[in-house]
């Protein structure tokens, strides 16, 4: 399998932050930065031509367990894989399906093979292994796939943050295996990272970094938080392992998070990022704007015939106005969805933007330093 091609364009002189750019059979990345969710072969509310066109995404997310129930690996390998399937031309990752697998605590039982689960859907019982999740990523044709592993909930005591770790680094071995004796299907290489654990034990984290590095993968991934603990302990734990994970690989902080945790965990040296924070929100009405979060529910904004968002950069922003988004919200109308999910992923793809500028210019921290109090304003 082809090494994937990371670059780093230029650093920050005071932290961590690093520009890059990722390489891959369908286009470049570059970062930092952020990558849209779209769980189920879409990004909700949003059309594909929307993703590239107005919001810029250079890469989104498909999910392996919520892909592998439905449609099924079948109808995605008739397809000739999700890009195919979704008219998607750009890079793709995927998870392994462990997290969602993890999250279902009273229908699934964990043991040294794999996970045994009940589906969400019908309550048929399915096997997740290191060698199935494998399968149905090959069947996927993500250009970065992830090593199946275990997210053990929070709070975790030492003893079974450390049994999962280490559950963990063996099936990451078992992935590997199985991903060298597995040709690609679709033409194009895939790149496994695996995932570094060990909850929110520093001695764990250190360890697992220091295994993970070993194995000398296309990229790292950093799971297990954003999982409910204190914004200081997830920064703890990023700065542990980035400072363990080697510099010329890229490093992907799973599932995070709001505007601030995205500048804050770059400042640390973190380069990819995901989460559904802007779309999930969009659906409720909350957006990010740079001023703070407003909620476009909220009375004050009936009569409010200024644009959604002045500063915003999609056209949605400049197209409509707070007032009309407010009653499209309070009409329960679809449209509303649509643009406020188009909204708050332009703002995500901009701040990583705007980041990336700044650390090539030499004046990332200043610039975060400035913005941060901005972003956390309730408006």
């Amino acid at each position: 399998m082809a090494a994937l091609n990371f670059q780093i364009d230029g650093k920050d002189p005071q932290s961590k932050a690093r520009a890059g750019r990722i390489t891959t059979d369908h286009g470049i990345i570059e970062t930092p930065i952020f990558m849209p969710v779209g769980t189920a072969g879409t990004v909700k509310a949003v059309p594909q031509r929307d993703l590239s066109d107005d919001i810029h995404a250079q890469i989104i997310l498909g999910n392996t367990y919520h892909l592998y129930l439905r449609p099924g690996t079948h109808v995605l390998e008739t397809a000739g894989g999700l890009h195919k399937f979704m008219d998607w031309k750009r890079p793709i990752l995927t998870d392994s399906g462990g997290y969602q697998v993890f999250s279902l605590s009273d229908r699934r039982k964990i043991t040294e093979e794999g996970v045994t689960f009940s589906s969400h859907i019908d309550g048929s019982k399915h096997l997740f292994s290191p060698e199935t999740s494998m399968d149905i990523q090959r069947c996927i044709g993500a250009d970065i796939i992830m090593a199946f592993d275990e997210c053990p909930p929070y709070p975790s005591d030492y003893g079974y943050a450390r049994e999962s770790m280490e559950r963990t680094h063996r099936w990451l071995d078992r992935c590997i295996a199985h991903l060298d004796a597995t040709p690609v299907k679709y033409g194009f290489d895939q790149h496994l990272f695996p995932i570094v654990q060990g909850s929110m034990y520093k001695d764990l984290r250190v360890a697992s970094a220091e295994a993970i590095a070993e194995r000398d993968a296309a990229g790292n991934a950093i799971g297990g938080l954003s999982v409910g603990e204190p914004h200081e302990d997830m920064y703890a734990m990023t700065e542990v392992v980035c400072g363990v994970l080697p510099e010329d690989k890229p490093r992907y902080l799973m599932g995070v998070g709001t505007p601030e945790n995205l500048l804050e965990n770059m400042a640390l040296g973190v380069d990819m990022f995901d989460c559904v924070m802007p779309t999930r929100n969009a659906r409720h009405g909350l957006l990010f704007t740079w001023n703070g979060t407003f909620n476009m529910k909220n009375e004050k904004w009936s009569n409010d015939h200024s644009p959604l968002d002045p500063q915003g950069t999609s056209p949605v922003d400049s197209r409509y106005s707070k007032a009309y988004v407010r009653h499209l919200l309070k009409a329960n109308e679809y449209l509303a969805l649509y643009i406020c999910s188009v909204h708050n992923l332009a703002f995500y793809l901009e701040l990583a933007r705007q980041a990336r500028a700044h650390i090539l210019a030499g004046d990332f921290t200043e610039w975060k330093n400035a913005v941060v109090p901005q972003l956390n304003q309730r408006i």
